[in-house]
């Protein structure tokens, strides 16, 4: 098989893998639920992020033996050819909030390259899936598109928040200000894949973000790509590569340049190392 066959092979069992959770994940929705944290107060995990992950790892597992996979919440495992990172509720705290800003974000990568992913709205049925073939909402094939000027653009990310705020302080502050001045509208989602697929689809212009995991953001790379969107990755000011890997970014759709934007990003970036405390 070759890889542009492998790769939407991996697309059709992340898609089934990420279907597979959208009933349990509705039926929680809106519900009371326990709330439990991770880093702080901010990092919310939820006992419906461990129960969707296990399920989609099994799924996965089941179609792809050969297979590693790197989850949000249940870390590390295995030893397989492809790599397989999940973040099973990106956005957890609109979900467990009620708000329907979250998503299931699962990339299968080989050789650090994405090869497919899936972005999956439970709330709103929008799935967003590509490989090394093309980039598609549902059956619709995605070609980005986006404002020319930065005064027409509009921003979609999870910037500034409360880690934002404790690596840059009023720097951060700062930045927004910036931002907000010099687009058109920049709104907060609290949600890294679904701001990446709201560029792909030409429903906003550009986004970024800063201390990111890969399964934060590994699929909707893929996805933005191969919609015609740029996708850069940096760690300490510079790009990077692998993409996903790097824990700063920025992103825009076909044939935006927005140098204001890239400015922020880049004197940020550069005044930390990447990692932040667990």
């Amino acid at each position: 098989m070759n890889i542009e066959d492998e790769s939407r092979s991996l697309r059709g069992t992340a898609t089934t893998a990420a279907l597979s959770v959208q009933d349990q994940l509705l039926s929680a929705f809106r519900t009371t639920m326990r709330l439990d944290f991770k880093r702080d107060v901010h990092d919310i995990v939820t006992a419906h992020d461990k129960a969707s992950e296990r399920q989609i790892v099994s799924v996965i597992l089941g179609e792809v033996p050969d297979s590693t996979i790197i989850g949000e919440e249940g870390g590390r495992t295995g030893n397989g050819r492809v790599n397989w990172y999940i973040d099973p509720i990106d956005g957890t705290s609109n979900f467990a909030r009620g708000i329907a800003l979250w998503c299931i974000s699962i990339a299968a990568v080989i050789d650090d390259r994405v090869v497919a992913g899936v972005v999956f709205n439970p709330v709103s049925g929008d799935l967003f899936s590509a490989d090394l073939t093309g980039g598609w909402l549902g059956d619709r094939k995605l070609d980005t598109r986006a404002a020319t000027d930065e005064i027409s653009a509009t921003i979609v990310s999870s910037f500034p928040n409360a880690r934002d705020l404790q690596l840059f302080d009023a720097a951060a502050l700062e930045a927004h200000r910036t931002l907000l001045v010099g687009f058109q509208a920049v709104r907060n989602f609290g949600s890294a894949a679904l701001c990446l697929t709201h560029v792909a689809a030409g429903w906003a212009d550009a986004t970024m973000g800063f201390s990111t995991s890969p399964w934060d953001v590994a699929a909707g790379i893929l996805i933005l790509e191969q919609s015609g969107g740029t996708y850069l990755g940096y760690s300490h000011g510079a790009i990077d590569a692998p993409a996903f890997q790097a824990p700063d970014f920025v992103a825009v759709g076909a044939g935006a340049r927005y140098p204001t934007l890239l400015g922020v990003v880049e004197r940020l970036s550069a005044t930390y190392d990447g990692v932040t405390s667990a």
